[in-house]
């Protein structure tokens, strides 16, 4: 239990067992699970689409199960962490849901600035009541005995964040797949966008984009990079990785897909890299360590002369780490507060 303080949503969500308020049974499911859980309670297998989260729980020896294709009505236990996305969140609710056996109990948590009042009145419609409390800023609340679930409204909400055509018209066919809960789901990101506006015609060779989400600056690489011979793409969200894979199906060079966390280093050599990097985990603070990480990444993964280029919001410090990893750097552009980068390797 001790690893669960360092969580304070997840040490919430545990509080009703530990204080006897709620039986842990043989098997459960947790919906989105952290590693913190490991070492608490037995015989449950879990989901998590988030690559480092993933990795923690597998060296525990949890079983993952794909979140898209749970059984149903299969676990007297399900937990879940909801998502701040709405459709996301609404989606893994109404999941969790519809995997509890009859008589089971779904149990969920929130942080109370991530809108802890609105998933529980969510869980609540579905459930038709929930028992609450408040613990380490966040709320836990869960299913009364004998909850009857609401069909139809379980049935709309598992459908709210399925994958659906965004329309674009800068892109290739006019548009992307995309669903809620993946970064800049249902736009083009304006730091990338800036990115892909900048970039050379002469990139060449093997190029990597390093935290791809859904693929938009790979596909802006291929439109705008004719001397680009193959491309490789990591990503953490195995969400927007499935994503990826479909709005490059086609494409007019040999396409790598990688569910991968790059701040652990890549393997692969590459002669040019592309990245608009993450500065946020699970939660909300910001995290300009990860994009030091991916810095340090790109620069171990570069043959010597790569080239790097990276965007970022202007106020991120990110300029020493450039300047240790790299022979040349270079501020392109800086404009709508972000920056545009390019870094040689020696």
């Amino acid at each position: 239990m001790a690893s669960a303080q360092h969580d304070p949503v997840l040490a919430a969500l545990l509080h009703p067992f530990v204080n006897g308020l709620l039986p842990w049974p043989p098997q459960a499911l947790f919906l989105r699970a952290r590693a913190g859980i490991a070492g608490h309670g037995r015989g449950f297998v879990a989901t998590q689409p988030f690559r480092p989260e993933a990795v923690s729980l597998q060296r525990a020896g949890i079983e993952l199960l794909e979140e898209d294709a749970l059984p149903a009505a299969a676990f007297p236990l399900v937990l879940v962490l909801p998502p701040r996305q709405r459709e996301e969140a609404r989606a893994l609710l109404a999941s969790a849901c519809a995997a509890v056996a009859p008589g089971g109990v779904v149990v969920a948590a929130v942080a109370n600035d991530e809108g802890a009042k609105t998933r529980e009145a969510e869980l609540k419609q579905l459930a038709g009541g929930v028992a609450t409390l408040s613990k380490h800023h966040s709320r836990v609340f869960w299913t009364l005995p004998g909850a009857r679930f609401d069909q139809a409204l379980l049935h709309a909400w598992q459908g709210l964040d399925a994958a659906r055509r965004i329309v674009a018209e800068d892109l290739p066919g006019g548009g992307f797949m995309s669903r809620p809960g993946v970064f800049a789901w249902d736009r083009v990101d304006a730091a990338s966008a800036l990115l892909a506006q900048a970039l050379p015609a002469d990139l060449r060779g093997r190029v990597a984009d390093l935290g791809a989400g859904w693929g938009y600056l790979s596909l802006q690489v291929l439109a705008r990079c004719p001397q680009v011979s193959a491309l490789e793409l990591f990503e953490a969200d195995a969400r927007a990785l499935d994503l990826a894979r479909q709005n490059l199906a086609g494409a007019r060079v040999p396409v790598g897909f990688h569910w991968h966390d790059v701040t652990a280093g890549m393997e692969e050599r590459f002669d040019a890299i592309v990245c608009n990097p993450p500065f946020h985990a699970i939660g909300r603070g910001e995290r300009p360590d990860i994009g030091r990480a991916f810095i340090a990444a790109a620069s171990a993964a570069l043959k010597p002369g790569g080239r790097l280029w990276l965007v970022a919001n202007r106020h991120l410090p990110y300029e020493d780490a450039l300047g240790t990893a790299f022979a040349m750097v270079r501020t392109v552009a800086q404009q709508g507060g972000f920056k545009i980068v390019e870094a040689v390797k020696a």
